[in-house]
């Protein structure tokens, strides 16, 4: 086929590291016919976040707090088989390992600052909620027909 797109930035100038990257390749589940039945086309990818030295200590941590859930023993493990092409299915996988790391490791939001509501605001508010009241009690009058 042909070279793989990376390296697969993460953020900034981090990338995934080539050689921590583990690759596992299975047959796919689904339709196919003949040529599924011989060829791997599944993609396992495996990364191990706890032993890796690429990510920044902070970015490792805010990870490995974030991907608790995902992770097995400390690895993060990313499966793809969308594609009938092992190298397609294998740029998929490390593709969806990188915006999965770049999520996992972006700083948290600022936190919301606490500001008023300008007096008008909540004077008109009440006045239309009195309006609108007004408006419903005059449709429950007895005379209606």
């Amino acid at each position: 086929m042909g070279r793989m797109s990376g390296p697969y930035l993460i953020r900034g100038s981090v990338s995934l590291p080539e050689a921590e990257l583990m690759w596992r390749f299975s047959r796919s589940s689904g339709p196919g016919g003949q040529h599924v039945n011989t060829s791997d086309s599944q993609v396992e990818l495996r990364f191990d976040l706890a032993r890796t030295e690429a990510l920044p200590a902070v970015w490792k941590a805010r990870a490995l707090d974030r991907l608790a859930g995902r992770l097995v023993d400390g690895v993060l493990s990313v499966r793809a088989s969308e594609h009938r092409s092992q190298w397609r299915n294998r740029e998929a996988a490390a593709v969806r390992l990188a915006a999965l790391l770049a999520e996992a490791t972006a700083p948290p939001p600022k936190p919301r600052r606490a500001t008023r509501i300008p007096r008008g605001i909540n004077e008109r508010r009440l006045r239309e909620k009195k309006q609108r009241a007004e408006t419903k009690r005059g449709r429950s009058g007895r005379d209606w027909g």
